[in-house]
């Protein structure tokens, strides 16, 4: 049991070296860059599919080649087994804070945010707005692709939110 209770509150964290270049044709959609300081990622809403700008997101996200974390199993708990508050909004906070500590710890910036991948028990339209609110404070105008997928439940059940996310490694 306390081999379970420990690994529950270990995040994995999991870089890998890119080596491939985006495709050219692809390359004509039209694009915003993030910004100067983070050219490297670039994120595009082709106009063949849903603008997702208004919301703070993108349809795709373009990471040039370098190095990429990929983070999983963030939840609203601690190491040191702080309680965790059983509301929707209230996990989403401690979550995005993690996330954001987390992009501090790998030299990262919103801007460097691919891709995120959000686990929402019971979800809603409500609880998922409710879930992405705290997150786009976290973004702060990255707009990193997103998937928001609605699950029966998570790891215990306590947890109401589950984030995944990848990160390009400056």
């Amino acid at each position: 049991m306390a081999v379970a209770n420990t690994l529950r509150w270990l995040p994995l964290i999991f870089i890998a070296g890119a080596t491939a270049a985006y495709p050219t044709p692809e390359r004509k959609m039209s694009s915003e860059p993030s910004n100067a300081a983070a050219a490297s990622v670039t994120h595009h809403n082709p106009s063949f599919l849903w603008d997702m700008s208004a919301g703070g997101f993108a349809q795709i996200s373009l990471a040039e080649p370098g190095r990429f974390a990929f983070l999983s199993g963030q939840v609203a708990g601690a190491p040191d087994g702080e309680h965790i508050p059983p509301d929707l909004t209230s996990q989403a906070h401690i979550v995005a804070a993690h996330l954001k500590k987390t992009l501090t710890e790998l030299g990262a910036s919103a801007n460097d945010v691919v891709m995120v991948r959000l686990y929402v028990v019971n979800a809603t339209t409500d609880r998922f707005q409710q879930a992405l609110a705290p997150l786009r404070e976290t973004f702060n105008g990255g707009k990193p692709s997103i998937t928001t997928i609605g699950v029966q439940a998570l790891y215990t059940p306590d947890y109401q939110l589950e984030v995944e996310m990848v990160v390009r490694v400056p």
